[in-house]
């Protein structure tokens, strides 16, 4: 059975305001979930999933069981260079987000959808392998970490072309993942990404050699989304 979802592209936004946009729609799905276990009427939101779309200013997240030691410079100098930082509470360590890449938080009922976490991740990181094998590229998974990678089992070679870090609460989920497309690659020089400090991280423009077309790599996510989850949009 089809998950119904809203689809949101909300362009480029303030991380912090995003954060809270979906934490507010989260909390919506999460009370509507403790009206029905309540056997209550009055149910007034919508019980449906929503995927969002965004692109951040320059902004470094460390998630709830990250180390600070895996930011490598000081925040004045992070301030100095545009980039904000901001712990959250997702899975995972740290990463950066900023222009020219899709960054996308889904919050979806597992339970209606009949998954559990572990599945949700696998199929975040299917939609982005799905998404780069269309570009001709291969990627994978690397064991004991999540998100996507190329050549991950290849030393000095290991490079990740997608982050994901996830929170989820009474099934429902929240944060996602940042797939690299045109990112500027140098921002991960502040940071161990995601922890590592033998891997690199990389990006469709640097794999294939040019800038590619955002706009149409996003459409490209969107559906292996809605194809991998059964999503279907709705207003």
């Amino acid at each position: 059975m089809s998950y119904n979802t809203v689809y949101k592209d909300i362009g480029l936004k303030d991380y912090k305001e995003t954060w809270d946009f979906q934490a507010e729609i989260f909390k919506g799905l999460i009370d509507n979930k403790k009206r029905e276990n309540q056997n209550s009427a009055a149910i007034t939101d919508p019980d449906h999933g929503t995927l969002i779309f965004v692109e951040h200013p320059p902004v470094y997240t460390l998630g709830k069981s990250g180390s600070e030691e895996n930011l490598l410079v000081d925040l004045t100098r992070l301030a100095a260079g545009g980039a904000s930082f901001y712990r959250n509470d997702r899975g995972g360590d740290i990463t950066y987000h900023g222009p020219g890449q899709i960054v996308g938080y889904p919050v979806f009922d597992l339970e209606q959808i009949g998954i559990s976490l572990r599945e949700y991740i696998h199929r975040l990181e299917e939609a982005i392998i799905r998404t780069v094998g269309s570009f001709g590229i291969t990627s994978s998974r690397l064991p004991g970490g999540t998100g996507v990678w190329l050549e991950p089992e290849m030393p000095g070679k290991a490079r990740k072309i997608c982050a994901i870090g996830v929170k989820a609460s009474r099934y429902v989920t929240m944060h996602g993942f940042a797939f690299n497309v045109n990112t500027d690659l140098a921002y991960f020089e502040n940071i161990n990404p995601c922890g590592f400090t033998d891997k690199g991280v990389t990006s469709l423009e640097k794999e294939l050699g040019n800038r590619q077309d955002f706009e149409a790599v996003k459409l490209i996510v969107k559906k292996n989304l809605q194809d991998i989850f059964d999503l279907e949009w709705i207003n």
